[in-house]
Parts: C-alpha cells; sequence; structure tokens
C-alpha cells in the first residue's frame, strides 16, 4: 500500500465518486478507478458500496479512512519538518468567513505577504460549520469562524468582535422588518439557528427565506426590495450599497459575534503559521 493509493482513496471517500475525485486531484477518473480496485484486490476487501448514487464507505472503508488521515497527516508534518527553517516559506492554506475575508483578512494578510513573500497564501471561504471540517479533515491549516468553537481536537484564538444588525430596504421597526422574506448565505449560514430564536422570542412566524452566494448579493438583494437580512456591521459598513439599506440593532442577546481562529491541536506549527498567527493577533 502506497501513500498515493491512501491520497486517492481518501479523496473518493470525501467526495463520493471517481470522477469528482479524479477532478479534485487533477487525475484521469480510469486512474483513479483502477487504483481503487487495486486497493481493494490487495486488501482483500470491499472499500466501497458502488450505487448509481455514488460511492459510499463499508464499514472496512470507514475503518481504513481513519488510518489514512493519520498516515497522511504525519506525512505532511514529516514533509514540513524537513522545510521548516527561520525564515518563513511554502504553502500556507487558510479557511475564512466570507465577511472576514473582506473586511478584516485583506490589510493583514497583505502586511504578511509584504514581509515574507516566499510564502504562498490561499484562502478559502465557507461557512463556520463547513470551515470547522476542512481544519479537522486537514484541508486547511486554519480558518476564522465565528466562535467560541467547541471541540476537543481543535484550539481557538480570539480575533475580534463584530455586531450582528438587521438590515432593510425600508424605514420601520425591527420587529416589522422580521416579517419580511430573510435573505441569508448557503444552508450552513451560522445566523439562522440565532434568527429562528429571536423570531420564535417576538412570536413571530417567517418561513420565507431566500439563499445567496455572497454577502454583497444580500445586501443588494435588501437595497432591491427582496426582503431582509442579518449581517455582521463591519460588512455592512464596507459595503458600497450601504447607503440604500437601513440598519436596525437587536437586542443586546442577540447582537454579539465572536470571531476566533481555529486550528487543530496536532497541527505541526511551521514558522510560516507562526507568524500568520503574530499578524492576526493584531486584527482589531
Amino acid at each position: 500500500m502506497e501513500s498515493g493509493d491512501l491520497r486517492i482513496f481518501r479523496a473518493v471517500a470525501r467526495e463520493g465518486s471517481t470522477t469528482k475525485a479524479a477532478q479534485m486531484l487533477n487525475y484521469v477518473q480510469s486512474n483513479v478507478t483502477a487504483r481503487i480496485h487495486n486497493l481493494e484486490e490487495d486488501l482483500n476487501i470491499r472499500l466501497f458500496h458502488r450505487t448509481n448514487r455514488g460511492m459510499k464507505l463499508t464499514a472496512a472503508g470507514e475503518n481504513l479512512l481513519q488510518y489514512a488521515d493519520q498516515v497522511l497527516s504525519l506525512l505532511e508534518e514529516a514533509e514540513k519538518s524537513a522545510q521548516v527553517s527561520q525564515h518563513p516559506k511554502g504553502p500556507l492554506r487558510i479557511g475564512s468567513l466570507e465577511t472576514t475575508a473582506v473586511t478584516h483578512l485583506p490589510e493583514h494578510a497583505a502586511s504578511f505577504l509584504r514581509r515574507f513573500p516566499e510564502v504562498d497564501l490561499s484562502v478559502n471561504t465557507a461557512d463556520t460549520h463547513n470551515l470547522i471540517q476542512q481544519v479537522l479533515d486537514h484541508k486547511v491549516d486554519g480558518a476564522f469562524v465565528y466562535g467560541p468553537v467547541e471541540h476537543t481536537d481543535v484550539r481557538q484564538i480570539h480575533v475580534s468582535r463584530d455586531e450582528l444588525v438587521l438590515i432593510s430596504f425600508c424605514e420601520g421597526t425591527a420587529e416589522d422588518m422580521l416579517r419580511q422574506p430573510m435573505l441569508f448565505f448557503g444552508a450552513g449560514c451560522s445566523h439562522r439557528s440565532r434568527i429562528k430564536r429571536l423570531l420564535e422570542e417576538a412570536g413571530i412566524q417567517n418561513q420565507k427565506i431566500i439563499e445567496f452566494g455572497t454577502f454583497e448579493a444580500i445586501i443588494r438583494g435588501v437595497s432591491a426590495g427582496l426582503g431582509t437580512a442579518l449581517l455582521p456591521k463591519s460588512a455592512v459598513d464596507c459595503s458600497i450599497y450601504r447607503r440604500n439599506v437601513w440598519v436596525h440593532q437587536l437586542p443586546a442577546a442577540y447582537q454579539d459575534l465572536e470571531i476566533v481562529f481555529i486550528y487543530r491541536k496536532d497541527f505541526f506549527i511551521t514558522s510560516a503559521f507562526q507568524r500568520f498567527i503574530d499578524e492576526i493577533s493584531e486584527i482589531k
């Protein structure tokens, strides 16, 4: 069994299909299929259930995936340890909430890269739930998420605080605006549970939800009269459409947003990662 086989196996397990795994790995699909078939033959065990809906791990496959994650993580750490130097360089994969990527991160990333130009920084945006999973799955080195995060395998660093506000396309009370259709990010949006509690407390039934892919599209949708939205105040303040919306303050219990930076406790801290942590500690 080679590490390359484990990488392919893990990709297929996570993507649920050889086609998606091949695209992610930039491999030919037939090569991925053959490698999985050979791995099953070598181990003399079936790793996947093949269905019309894709490939699902068997119990044996689930067990192997746990070991594959550990082995590949150790290999990545070995590679990093061999490249460790006083001068930060190499890849640095960061996950971020879209609002943080737009409001707080750019100037600090720019400052960081001016000082350490040999670091290859990449930023992937997603919601808090998906970002936590990406950290746990070693897909990113660390991520900016809404906290606090309660997970035994994760360390977290407080970065900043923000205020959650309600925005609308017209003047009125916050209670009246909450009765309008709500514009959200996708299903993983961190604010949905908060607004659900707020609506229940106010005795308001609001089932109409419109989903958008970016916070700028949400603000523009609100300004066009599609409905209302809950967004961090910093994101609203930096939007070019901020003058076209009304901002409503929420009850104190629903205002506070804490942004934290998380990474795995067993993550190998490179000089680039440590310098990045030093940089973000200055974010206000």
